[in-house]
């Protein structure tokens, strides 16, 4: 049987999971910082304040603040760690960071499963980010969704909250698909069904992960053979 074959909506997180959201940032950082473990440990750091800011807006530890400004906030991080002094700098990683190339199998995918499901784009990039993002990288959506519409920032409920209030269906005919172990967590306690997106860089389910579907890649949900 199918494997979609009793969902009506599929809700995709999009940075990590349908685009390759450092790309950008690494080819920057090569370009300044010629070793290539140094710059692994940039991103990492950068990635380590996006995503610790963002527990703290969900904790309510402080107010929230669109991805531009916390984008912001990490090229200085990671400009401070390379003891760079030129202000321009900041700038230019803010500018590279935006740049998101789709994974090469995202746009067909999103073109097939669409002819027969809702699909409903779910990110944590602000508005802006998110238009800019899509209409580079081609993807096309039913309906692109940003948590900067509810204030905050996935896992907290409110954000998957948001894609079911939009579908205006149930939970549990809906399938969030991410690379990331944690975005699931936060769908599944909240009733959408899951699918782990295998994909370099991702957040890999732990031991005690029960998702209900692992893709190895996009093909799987498109019943189209692996090139």
């Amino acid at each position: 049987m199918p494997p979609l074959h009793d969902v009506d909506t599929i809700v995709f997180d999009i940075l990590g999971t349908l685009v390759d959201d450092t790309a950008g940032l690494r080819a920057a950082l090569a370009e300044l910082v010629p070793d290539p473990g140094r710059v692994d440990d940039l991103v990492t750091l950068w990635g380590r304040h996006i995503s610790t800011e963002h527990r703290r807006i969900v904790d309510l530890e402080r107010a929230y603040v669109p991805g531009a400004v916390l984008d912001r906030e990490a090229a200085q991080v990671v400009v401070d760690a390379t003891g760079l002094s030129d202000p321009a700098v900041v700038d230019t990683l803010v500018r590279a960071a935006r740049q998101r190339p789709a994974w090469p199998d995202s746009a067909d995918a999103l073109a097939r499963l669409g002819a027969d499901h809702e699909l409903i784009g779910l990110s944590n990039a602000d508005v802006t980010a998110l238009l800019r993002m899509n209409a580079a990288a081609g993807l096309r959506w039913h309906t692109a969704l940003s948590t900067q519409a509810v204030g905050t920032y996935k896992p907290d409920p409110a954000v998957y909250q948001l894609a079911i209030d939009c579908a205006g269906g149930s939970p549990d005919r809906m399938l969030m698909v991410a690379a990331h172990a944690w975005d699931l967590r936060g769908a599944q306690a909240i009733g959408l069904r899951t699918a782990y997106l295998e994909r370099p860089g991702g957040d890999p389910p732990a031991a005690g992960d029960r998702f209900d579907m692992h893709l190895g890649s996009l093909a799987e949900l498109t019943g189209t053979p692996r090139p």
